[in-house]
């Protein structure tokens, strides 16, 4: 299964991002498409839709449109793995760095539950919405 992964302003601005693809590469995944791009608000709406109206989304509306990001879609190699998402939220680590486990790269790279260094899908269905926000079916390797 193929899964989205995004390295906010924060891992791009701070040079995390060679390390967060390795983390993934070392656990079994390999990269299925891959880009540098910066957010509009317009895009970002989509991407948090599920956040509007909660009092933090404006924040983070501004934050994530701040700086270049790099969306990624990951596979897991191992067929075997029947829930890469899973796995993939087990790496990435809790959203509040204080909850994330050290390892994670949450718990190694985050500052704040704000700035938390990468987004990464929670589910198929919410995987099926996020992933066409930044890649055409084309633009995906097989």
């Amino acid at each position: 299964m193929k899964t989205l992964v995004v390295i906010k302003p924060d891992g791009v601005k701070r040079g995390l991002v060679g390390e967060i693809i390795s983390r993934f590469e070392k656990c079994g995944f390999s990269v299925k498409a891959l880009k540098i791009t910066q957010l509009n608000r317009e895009t970002a709406k989509k991407l948090y839709a599920v956040h509007e109206g909660k009092k933090f989304f404006n924040d983070l509306m501004d934050y994530i449109t701040s700086g270049p990001i790099m969306p990624m879609v990951i596979e897991m190699k191992d067929t075997s793995i029947e829930d890469g998402i899973k796995l993939v939220r087990k790496i990435v680590g809790a959203t509040n760095p204080l909850e994330a486990e050290m390892g994670s790269i949450r718990g190694d790279y985050a500052s704040d539950v704000s700035y938390n260094v990468v987004h990464a899908s929670d589910s198929e269905e919410s995987n099926s919405y996020e992933t066409p926000i930044f890649f055409k079916k084309e633009e995906i390797l097989d």
